[in-house]
């Protein structure tokens, strides 16, 4: 029998797109914190590829990215046995219920979301239904694995609100079926800027290359962007109000090394922005050389990476079909 004295841990889940590699901006401010996470939720991890295909995709390419995606999550130090990983569209329940969602959806609150505004205006030669539809499929995504807690960006906690809104208005209508979760705004690391644009925050779309740092790049692109980087004339280590570039450089060094502000202002105190520089470029290159290590060796072995992508999926599945059967029950379909 179970020990009554034992506390469930909260769950929790967060998903990521596979479009294209993510930065060093992604893995200090977020994806560092998912593997912490592990130990203080039950959490559920996924590759959301069918978020992926409102914007056109090359075939070969994406099936590339959505196996990449996973691979380097696995790489930073998601753990199969601690955690549930899997790829959204290896689970049929995530596309069944977004239409069962989708009818429980208004159009006024579809087109109030600000993210369909801004990408029909970056792709207005393909504004199509799944575009303006998303937010339901988001919904299923999180509805389906009933969690306590989504943790997400601050551009992404409007779609956790009208997550709750359409699970309430589902409960309202049929009982008790979905967890209304809390959405919380994920605690992030550094807030890691564009190399070259620092008022901006670092982007893996921006045309300029050695604006951010990919988890891919090795140590001597790394190194060459870290050079390149904007700072000031100053030629002073010290963090302060209109010195963005410095600021930047400073709080990806403190990530990647744990010294706090001062520390490193007295470290490099009287030294110029070249060894500051370098030093920075040394410390990211050591955070993501296990990641890549890690990440070549599961892409080396595809046999074992569609393992984990299929055993991941099973339990997804058997955990999202307990409420996908309970939702299409209550709406009074027959399930045999």
């Amino acid at each position: 029998m179970e020990n009554q004295n034992t506390v469930r841990k909260p769950r929790a889940l967060s998903c990521i797109q596979p479009s294209g590699v993510p930065t060093l901006g992604n893995y200090l401010g977020a994806l560092r914190n998912w593997v912490d996470m592990q130990d203080e939720y039950e959490c559920f991890f996924a590759v959301a590829d069918l978020h992926a295909i409102t914007v056109r995709q090359e075939p070969a390419k994406f099936r590339q990215q959505i196996r990449e995606m996973f691979a380097l999550l696995l790489a930073i130090g998601l753990n199969p046995e601690k955690s549930l990983l899997f790829v959204q569209s290896q689970v049929p329940s995530h596309a069944q219920l977004a239409w069962l969602l989708a009818c429980h959806t208004q159009y006024g609150e579809l087109s109030r979301m600000t993210q369909f505004k801004d990408k029909a205006q970056k792709h207005a030669d393909n504004i199509n239904l799944g575009l303006f539809a998303y937010p339901s499929l988001m919904a299923a995504d999180i509805l389906l694995y009933r969690p306590d807690v989504v943790p997400v960006g601050a551009d992404q906690k409007q779609h956790v609100e009208l997550t709750r809104d359409i699970g309430e208005r589902f409960n309202s209508l049929y009982g008790d079926v979905f967890v209304i979760p809390e959405p919380t705004i994920m605690k992030t690391g550094a807030r890691v800027r564009s190399l070259q644009e620092p008022a901006r925050k670092m982007s893996k779309s921006d045309e300029n290359q050695n604006a951010f740092i990919s988890l891919k790049d090795d140590p001597d692109t790394v190194m060459r962007k870290f050079r390149r980087a904007v700072t000031d004339s100053e030629a002073c280590v010290c963090y302060g109000e209109g010195k963005d570039g410095i600021n930047n450089l400073m709080e990806i060094y403190s990530a990647c090394t744990g010294k706090p502000l001062d520390g490193i202002e007295a470290e490099f105190d009287g030294r110029g922005y070249g060894d500051f520089k370098t030093a920075v470029g040394e410390a990211v290159a050591d955070t993501l050389r296990p990641i890549q290590e890690r990440f070549r060796e599961f892409m080396a072995d595809k046999a074992q990476l569609d393992a984990l992508m299929k055993q991941g999926a099973e339990r997804a599945e058997t955990v999202a079909r307990r409420t996908l059967d309970k939702a299409m029950k209550k709406m009074g379909f027959v399930i045999i």
